[in-house]
């Protein structure tokens, strides 16, 4: 039996589906430009007592 003129239908269905690379994306459809507000920084609120909510130390996970 020759081998190389075997058909697999399996083999067939994968390289139907994964034979070829999918076409490029250019750069500028993969970022999104946004207009920041001036005052941001002056009108976003501090809260400390909450603030240990976004920081991560391992040995405060840990309790070291």
């Amino acid at each position: 039996m020759n081998k190389e003129n075997a058909v697999d239908p399996a083999a067939t269905a994968r390289h139907e589906r994964f034979g070829k690379l999918p076409e490029r994306i250019p750069f500028e459809s993969t970022i999104e430009g946004k207009q920041a507000e001036p005052n941001a920084g002056v009108t976003a609120d501090h809260n400390p007592e909450g603030a240990w909510n976004f920081y991560s130390c391992l040995a405060l996970d840990l309790g070291l």
